[in-house]
């Protein structure tokens, strides 16, 4: 049986936002597949997502909805390319056919159709335009914001994120589904856009209506890092670690930012210890791509701390190494590339290539996909940049990140993530031979305690740059 909290057709229709079926059951778990990508928890007591879907597809097989946000689902994953994968080219296919041969579907759901075939392609800015046409007649469409949200975050655009979410607050109230949930995603917009006790203020708005939600715990947890609150939120970690831990959509993320504080105060150990007891394992388990670039990010700052990471690189690879040639996010391209450096004695080296090399290919061909465009002018130069620094070549490594350091943000992914190119760049200028470069990393190192003061990891770099340029 199916819970009789989730919505059926007439409840549906009853908020404004009609479903092309006849099928109670398929409205439910339609909105047991909403629940859980929202709250970012996989519901074993439903079968979870996957259960979920494989019960709307049973109820009706042609349910326009249905496809839309199971297919959808597994586009934003950016763990498989439709240019690879035919199964998930051909869901994408079967979407967009019921939504040409059903006549009598909504203008709603004909916009979600389009809104996905074109992420689909890697139109993602199409892509968010259309499901922002759709917010503007149907605010309370979460599977649109959702999606939106996501789409956004992918482009880098951060204003966007924000703003997206802050035009719909209005229409929704306190007792509608899902509502509190609003909060974790306008936090998170006003965090990237540096309104930080803004966000903090609106995430603990929404943790007090729902004290389990992982991503208000998380925005909170961003919070603190940007502001370099280390003990702060460290203590925030580990007082709510038992509502957020259960979440398995997020718990690894979660984990990566507490030991991003450990590595702030440079206690290493305790960082590998979440990598080795979380991180590694939660990753390992879920093989959601949010978790497998934590993982590569977090092992390639510690690397990049003087700490030795033994063989956890040969792991990773083997996780990173199917991927190699999907190239969907160009940030996904830069953290495969941090695995096969780190494991080149293991079969990396030859990863390495073949990444670059696809990614040449792709950017050489006009094409409306954003991320091969973005791969020529962003993309290539980074991972470029990543290779020279493995090789040694630190002042080469500046020159092809310093002129695009104000461009990363176009790779997508969160300030707390991007934040291993800023390092990158510094340690890069910090080690190079040439004096201007020195020069530069004591200006980055200014620029960055300005932006976070009290950092003890910009203390201790800076302290660093004058042993080795005196």
């Amino acid at each position: 049986m199916i819970a009789s909290s989730f919505r059926d057709c007439q409840a549906w229709r009853a908020e404004g936002l009609p479903l092309s079926t006849s099928s109670n059951e398929a409205c439910k778990m339609y909105d047991a597949i909403l629940t859980q990508y929202v709250t970012w928890r996989n519901d074993e007591t439903l079968g979870g997502v996957e259960g979920c879907i494989s019960a709307l597809k049973s109820a009706d097989p042609d349910f326009v909805m249905g496809h839309v946000i199971s297919t959808g689902l597994e586009l934003v994953g950016t763990g498989s390319s439709v240019l690879l994968n035919e199964r998930l080219a051909s869901a994408v296919k079967r979407t967009v056919e019921l939504g040409q041969i059903q006549q009598d579907i909504t203008t709603r759901e004909r916009l979600h159709v389009r809104a996905m075939e074109h992420f689909s392609k890697g139109s993602f800015p199409k892509a968010c335009d259309v499901w922002e046409e759709i917010l503007v007649e149907h605010p309370t469409d979460l599977l649109a914001l959702k999606f939106a949200h996501d789409g956004f975050f992918y482009l880098g655009a951060q204003t966007q994120m924000r703003d997206s979410v802050a035009r719909v607050l209005p229409h929704w109230k306190p007792h509608m589904p899902l509502y509190s949930y609003l909060k974790g995603l306008y936090s998170f917009g006003l965090l990237e856009t540096h309104f930080y006790d803004q966000a903090e203020k609106i995430a603990k708005e929404g943790l007090a209506l729902t004290p389990e939600d992982a991503w208000c715990v998380h925005s909170v947890a961003h919070v603190h890092e940007m502001k370099a609150e280390v003990e702060k939120g460290l203590k925030f970690m580990e007082s709510t670690e038992k509502d957020w831990v259960g979440c398995d959509m997020l718990a690894c993320h979660n984990y990566w930012h507490w030991a991003l504080y450990f590595i702030e105060k440079g206690q290493y150990d305790a960082a590998l210890n979440i990598f080795d007891s979380q991180v590694s394992r939660r990753g390992r388990a879920s093989g959601a791509m949010l978790d497998t670039v934590d993982a590569c990010s977090l092992l390639y700052r510690l690397e990049m701390e003087g700490v030795c990471v033994k063989d956890r690189w040969r792991e990773l690879q083997q996780r990173t190494e199917p991927h190699t040639d999907d190239h969907v996010l160009v940030f996904n391209d830069l953290h495969f590339l941090m695995s096969s450096l780190g494991a080149k004695e293991s079969g990396g080296a030859a990863q390495s290539q073949r990444l670059l090399e696809g990614l040449r290919e792709r950017a050489n061909v006009p094409e409306e996909n954003h991320q091969h465009q973005l791969a020529g002018s962003v993309g290539l130069p980074m991972c470029q940049a990543l290779l020279e620094y493995d090789q040694g070549n630190y002042s080469r490594a500046v020159e092809l990140l310093q002129p695009i350091r104000y461009r990363m943000m176009e790779i997508g992914g969160s300030d707390a993530q991007r934040d291993v190119f800023n390092l990158l760049l510094i340690h890069a200028a910090m080690k190079s031979g040439v004096t201007h470069h020195q020069k530069l990393a004591r200006c980055l190192l200014v620029e960055r305690e300005a932006a976070k003061p009290n950092s003890p990891l910009t203390d201790r770099l800076i302290q660093r740059a004058h042993v080795l340029h005196a």
